[in-house]
């Protein structure tokens, strides 16, 4: 509980850039297969998360760590443009924390990732949750390295959410739709967002929560296969 938290800010110019003319995309990706490897031989479970801000990421995240730490050793990166407000909350858990703050961009890279390890005796741990940037475009072309990756939406982004974000549900392994509490309140209909997300993306997992009250972690926990 006591621990410092680590905060990584990433300077103007020190994205992930390739001097050769290479396309940045597959650099990343080389990137990412790379640390997946790391990940591999230290027995490291890595779990993305990735949404919009507000959808609930960081709610969940607070809900899974206090449910899984006693159980597993849990460290946790948590990317945002400036702030350490998400961090902040998780490392209340008693977990180790690491910020990245990505200063203009809207997403995390493999390399900050490769960076944020560095910092973590990845021996000592179980499973890394990546809590990424506030958004549901950008991190879609940007893998990190990750076992799995969760998109999570809530019933207040309204009713078209999932179908106007394609491109991110067609690459998560688990969707998960928060705030199901408010969905009457908001004129959403659950069902027909679980049957958009299976529309675009067959092979997804799709749980439903409430992360203030937890409804649903239990079930999230299970996805996860943790």
């Amino acid at each position: 509980m006591g621990e410092d938290m680590d905060v990584i800010k990433v300077e103007e110019g020190e994205m992930l850039e390739i001097e050769i003319e290479e396309d940045l995309l597959k650099a990343n990706e080389q990137l990412a297969n790379a640390n997946r490897k790391i990940f591999d031989k230290h027995g490291v479970k890595v779990i993305d998360v990735m949404g919009s801000i507000g959808s609930g990421k960081t709610s969940i995240l607070e809900k899974l760590v206090g449910k899984l730490k006693e159980k597993y050793r849990i460290a946790v990166i948590a990317g945002d443009v400036t702030t350490t407000i998400d961090a902040d909350r998780i490392k209340r858990h008693g977990v180790r924390t690491i910020q990245i703050n990505t200063g203009n961009e809207c997403h995390l890279d493999a390399l900050m990732i490769r960076r944020a390890i560095k910092r973590l005796n990845l021996d000592e741990l179980d499973i890394v949750f990546i809590e990424n940037v506030g958004n549901l475009i950008c991190p879609a072309d940007f893998p990190l390295g990750s076992h799995r990756r969760i998109v999570v939406v809530s019933v207040t982004e309204g009713p078209y959410m999932i179908r106007k974000h394609p491109m991110i549900i067609k690459g998560a392994d688990i969707v998960v739709i928060n705030k199901i509490d408010l969905a009457e309140a908001m004129e959403v209909d659950v069902n027909q967002l679980i049957k958009d997300a299976k529309e675009i993306n067959p092979k997804a997992e799709v749980v439903c929560t409430n992360a203030k009250s937890g409804e649903g972690i239990d079930n999230l926990i299970k996805a996860l296969q943790l």
